[in-house]
This record gives C-alpha cells, structure tokens and sequence, in this order.
C-alpha cells in the first residue's frame, strides 16, 4: 500500500509535515482543513497542500516525514520548490555552504 509524505503551509506562515497512507491521503487533508484534531494545524487554519511525494512503504515515509521535520525552513521550501541544486547546497555543512558560496564584493 502507497504512503505520502506531504507539507501544510498553515495560515501563519509555517510548514507542517506529516505522513499518511496513500488511501487516507485525501481524508486527512479534509481532517487538517476541518480542524477535526486539537494540534497545530487545527491551530494555523486554513492550510495549504504545497508538497506530496508518494512512498510504496509506510516505513519509508516515515523515515522521510523526520528527516524532513528535521530541517530548516530554506531546506523545506528547496523541496516543495524541487530546487534540487539549492538542496543539495543547504544539506552542507554550514562551513561548506559558506566556502562553496563565497560573498561578493561590493
């Protein structure tokens, strides 16, 4: 059975991940749009699908669902943007990104 692993952008302005089965994808969008349950999306209504990847395992999309909520906010918004070259440079080290990306001079 398929599994997702999607991102909310709530009201405020902030990201939520989550995962779900694939068949329930729909339905526990309807939840976070209803506010069915007390947690931060029923907080930070209305919400927004902006990212969804399909898993052919649960376990899968789990493992994914805490990496990603592990990130920054510049790594999530390269995913949803399928900003690949950007992702790969945020998932550096921070003295990596810095010497791969030198300041200009003005």
């Amino acid at each position: 059975m398929a599994a997702f692993v999607y991102i909310l952008l709530c009201a405020d302005g902030s990201y939520y991940v989550g995962s779900a089965r694939g068949e329930t994808l729909d339905r526990r969008l309807g939840e976070h749009h209803a506010g069915t349950f007390p947690g931060y999306t029923s907080e930070r209504r209305p919400v927004v699908l902006v990212y969804a990847e399909e898993f052919d395992r649960i376990t899968d999309a789990i493992a994914f669902e805490r990496r990603v909520k592990g990130w920054g906010r510049a790594k999530k918004e390269a995913l949803i943007a399928s900003d690949w070259d950007a992702l790969k440079h945020l998932a550096k080290r921070p003295a990596a990104q810095h010497a791969s990306n030198p300041p200009t001079s003005s």
